[in-house]
């Protein structure tokens, strides 16, 4: 009995900011691959080592997370007065389903870095050494974004002395500017309110800060949830009640967003929104083993991502999160200690981060002009990656 062989497909493993993911060429692809669809749905998860009913993701380069079983495909601009098109993709780790509904923020940092790598950027733009500016269109949200990305003898720096919380070892800082991140199609607040009073059955009436900025974000009080806002990973993954909880949150808030017509739409919409909940500085330990003490962050926030607590924070998150503190009376901004600010720090269980943000009101509704965080970024492997030629 004869079976089809692999096939190699070109691919580079990345590391951007607290994620990792595949990253591929679209002219690279098979190619009934290169538009979207069922075979390029169907080849991702199988790189990627999904549907995996052990969540385990052995059989792929998946490592069984939220922030690891990622994808991204880069293509020529499709719009003027920038160097390449993003798209990413969100694979499911247990179920067959890749989410393109929204974008990755921490994998932003390394798109930069692979649009220099895979000559997307001009060489006449790459300055021997210094800083190349990268003009990416984010192609899921149809967003600008730039990232800064560092050059040593025309070639991009990736080693240095950032350290970034949730990432072991140093390496360069990539700055990243997420502009105009609020959702074009609407208003960043698709209620209309900075908080509204969200019902979740079987949990009660919430206060609840909803917002599309970066990626749409439900934002809740810790103290609301039984919670101190201080929880590490184990804290909230090990509890299946918990986690039935946030989903229901986040399935209820997602309607009330109008992104959804009924709570068993949530299901197919895994990536986004993001459920976070926050609260006011405390002292805590993190994932690391580092003391953070209240004086060293405005607030505290946890997010979750794909049914899950992720282990520091979501890039995206983090723009919402950076969105939500400028503009006095979310609950972010509350949490924070309310008033007008520019950026904040926040904790998170791996540790903390510093993010800014520019809103201003115009004709009575906020809108932010941008969003800025560092982050870094290195390639770990490239090369090829190997699929059963009858797996798309």
């Amino acid at each position: 009995m004869s079976f089809p062989p692999q096939i190699k497909v070109p691919a580079t493993y990345m590391r951007g900011g607290t994620s990792k993911g595949a990253f591929f060429r679209l002219q690279d692809l098979p190619e009934a691959c290169q538009v979207p669809g069922e075979a390029r749905d169907k080849l991702l998860l199988r790189v990627i080592g999904s549907p995996d009913p052990y969540e385990k993701q052995i059989d792929g380069l998946g490592n069984a997370t939220s922030s690891t079983s990622k994808t991204v495909i880069l293509a020529a601009p499709t719009q003027p007065d920038h160097d390449v098109d993003y798209l990413f993709g969100q694979v499911s780790i247990d179920k067959p389903f890749v989410d393109w509904s929204g974008n990755c923020g921490n994998l932003t940092a390394a798109v930069g870095a692979f649009a220099i790598n895979s000559g997307f950027v001009a060489k006449e733009r790459i300055p021997e050494n210094g800083i190349c500016t990268v003009r990416i269109w984010q192609a899921n949200i149809k967003k600008t974004i730039v990232a800064h990305v560092p050059i040593t003898n025309g070639k991009v720096q990736e080693t240095g002395d950032f350290e970034l919380d949730g990432v072991t070892f140093p390496a360069a800082e990539v700055k990243v500017e997420f502009m105009d991140p609020a959702d074009g199609e609407g208003s960043m607040f698709p209620t209309g309110n900075l908080v509204d009073d969200l019902e979740v059955p079987g949990v009660g009436t919430l206060k609840a800060t909803m917002i599309n900025a970066g990626i749409p974000t439900i934002f809740v009080n810790a103290e609301d949830i039984g919670y101190k806002g201080s929880e590490l990973q184990g804290d909230i993954n090990s509890d299946p009640k918990a986690l039935t909880m946030f989903e229901t949150i986040r399935a209820h808030g997602a309607v009330k967003m109008g992104l959804i017509t009924d709570i068993a739409e949530a299901a197919n919409r895994q990536h986004t929104p993001k459920v976070a909940f926050v609260a006011k500085p405390v002292d805590y330990v993190s994932s690391s083993g580092k003391q953070i003490n209240a004086s060293d962050v405005d607030l505290l926030v946890r997010a979750l991502s794909m049914g899950k607590l992720h282990h520091a924070m979501m890039g995206t998150a983090a723009v919402a999160i950076a969105t939500a503190s400028a503009i006095p009376g979310t609950l972010v901004n509350l949490a924070a200690g309310g008033g007008d600010r520019a950026e904040v720090t926040f904790g998170h269980p791996s540790g903390t981060l510093r993010v800014g943000a520019e809103a201003k009101k115009v004709n009575g509704q906020w809108t932010a002009t941008k969003a800025i965080m560092s982050r870094s970024a290195r390639i770990i492997m490239e090369g090829w990656v190997r699929v059963p030629q009858d797996s798309f």
